[in-house]
Order: structure tokens, then sequence, then C-alpha cells
């Protein structure tokens, strides 16, 4: 059983104030056990929407209230600065429904997204972005697909976005990442997505990989399904992506690919070309020896001499970085915590 990190109690038993907390949470512990307590959550990732947000909680409620399930709308609040946590504050004392998350500062989307999974006590957990881009009527079908699907992923077929800052670098990104992981989806950068909630409890996020969660998700085995979602121009506020962003998903996809097929062990790729490596410096020195010793040869000024001896060295380093990096990176995300709280929901449940 995981240990909470600021108190050291069991998650499940917790208490979690209505009111502001100072807690630092593990990115990875569940307030809510192995098991959803309710049908459906929805998380809405939020930083500066402030003027959004009515809007968005009288769509989304419009919509979950004839479904007939037991649901909660829990929002993140991703360390905003224009009176979301108020605004958020007002709207939970008015709708048992309702839970939010306030981080202390903006820890960014893989971070806001990972404590929606944690928090969340759905046994199918739907994600969307609170900029009223995505539409909650969505929502109904993409609940329909997840009862069949462990991941139901959504595709702005016909995206409101510029085309050469937004859809363009998308398009290209979206072909590469499918490429390289082998998950092959149209749309990763959308945010409505439903998950299986026992899929998203094998996955812990880290980093900026928040657009690779379906391919992270697929190396523990999922049926993954697509589906076309409306898609919304931005009525208030500003977009918080850039173009700059798209040369950070390239080194990200780098990460991805390597923890999908070396998340294992690691020392396979290191070690693989420290071994080859290792193996030519190896080589070379025995040729050099045999010139020196058998042919009586001089070989000191010789740049092969140099060659073989860096070779040695640069195999040596790699396969001992193949060592280090599996144990730094193992400790490094089982100790840092990848959020703190200011706010978490009360154990209240939602009908």
């Amino acid at each position: 059983m995981r240990q909470d990190l600021a108190t050291g109690a069991d998650p499940t038993k917790r208490t979690m104030g209505a009111g502001m907390t100072k807690d630092a949470v593990k990115g990875s512990e569940s307030s809510a056990g192995a098991t959803g307590a309710l049908d459906l959550s929805v998380v809405i990732l939020l930083f500066n929407e402030a003027e959004n947000i009515p809007t968005l909680h009288a769509d989304i409620s419009q919509t979950l209230s004839p479904l007939g399930v037991s649901y909660e709308i829990l929002y993140v609040d991703d360390g905003s600065t224009d009176g979301t946590h108020e605004i958020l504050k007002g709207i939970r004392e008015g709708d048992s429904h309702t839970l939010f998350i306030s981080f202390r500062r903006n820890f960014g989307q893989t971070a806001a997204l990972q404590a929606g999974f944690d928090h969340a006590r759905g046994d199918i957990i739907i994600t969307m972005d609170g900029d009223l881009q995505n539409d909650p009527r969505d929502i109904p079908a993409l609940l329909e697909k997840a009862r069949h699907h462990d991941v139901v992923s959504g595709w702005r077929r016909t995206r409101k976005d510029p085309f050469w800052s937004r859809r363009l670098p998308s398009t290209i990104a979206n072909r590469l990442i499918s490429w390289i992981t082998g998950v092959k989806l149209h749309d990763y950068g959308c945010t409505l997505k439903a998950y299986r909630r026992e899929v998203i409890e094998n996955i812990h996020l880290h980093g900026d990989l928040h657009r690779f969660v379906p391919a992270l998700a697929a190396w523990v085995g999922i049926d993954l399904v697509e589906m076309e979602v409306r898609h919304h121009p931005r009525r208030f506020g500003k977009s918080k992506y850039s173009i700059w962003r798209t040369f950070g998903v390239l080194l990200d996809l780098l990460v991805v690919k390597f923890f999908l097929s070396f998340s294992a062990s690691p020392i396979r790729i290191f070690g693989g070309i420290g071994a080859v490596t290792f193996m030519g410096g190896f080589g070379i020195s025995l040729y050099l020896t045999f010139l020196k010793l058998v042919l009586g040869q001089q070989i000191g000024g010789r740049p092969l001499l140099l060659l073989g001896a860096l070779l040695l060295l640069v195999g040596v380093q790699l396969i001992m970085m193949g060592l280090l990096g599996e144990l730094v990176a193992r400790i490094y995300y089982e100790k840092k915590p990848l959020y703190i709280l200011k706010h978490r929901p009360s154990e209240k449940t939602a009908k």
C-alpha cells in the first residue's frame, strides 16, 4: 500500500478537508483506492480559464444529469492567477457533484492530468480542457464507447484553430508519434478522451508526457478506439500553446520511445551500444599489440592507438551509464512529488 507523502497515512483512509490545505502529494497516489466509487468522473484541466468556467460547468451539468449514472465533475486548477480558485469554490458550494483541486503554482498539464487521475473516483474517467473548445455533448458517446473499449481518443477532425501555428505542426507531430510509437491516432493532442480506471491505474506521468497517454497505455495492452468529436473556436482568454512547443514534443517522443522499448531494462540500449563500441576498441588494441610484439613495429604515433583507447573508454562509460540510468530514473520518480496541493476535494460522495 502506498503511503501519503505528507502524513505517512494510507491514502484510502486520509481525510480531505473542503477548505484550504497545504499538502505535498505524490503524483502516483490515489484518493479513491483500487476501485471506483462512481460510474463516471469528468476531469477538467484549467489554467487561467475563469471566464469559461460558468458556461462550461452549466453545459457539463446539463449533459450529465439525464444520463442516469453516478458521476462527479473534478476540476484541476493548475495554479491559476485569474480568480479560478474562487469561482470553483462557489460552484462546489452549490453543486454536490463538483470537486476541485488547486495547485500552489503552475506545474503544467502533465501534473494536472495526473492529479485528475489520482483523485477521480469513477470507473470511467473522461478528460477535457476547460477552454470551451471541447464540447460536453460528446461525453455520452465517449461514455458508451468506453463501456466496450479501454481507451477512447477524441479526434478533432474539423479543428477550429489557426492552420500554420496549430493545425500543421499538430498534423506533422501526430504522424511522427504514430510512426515511432506504433499507436496510430489522428489527434494525440486532443484532451477529450475516455479511460477505464484499470488502465490509468497502471500509468504514472511525469515531465510533459500528457499527450502520449494512449501510447503509454498501449505498453500495458489496451483496446484503443478513436472517435470524432466536436471542436469550437476559443471564445474567452488566450491559448497557452505556441509553435515552439512542437520542438519539445520531439524530445518527449524520444523519452516515450525509450520507455516503450527499454523501460524493463534500459541497460539494453546503452549496454548494447557500449558492448559494440568496447569490442571495436578491443579489436583495435589486439591488432596494435600484434604489430608491436610480433612484427616489432612502432605504434606510439599511430592515430589508431588513440581511437582504440577512446572506443574502450566510451564502451565502458556507456555500459555504466545504462546501469546508473536505471537506478536514477526509478529512484527519482518514486521519491519526487509531481505536484503540491493547496486544496484537495472532500470525501463527500457526489450523487
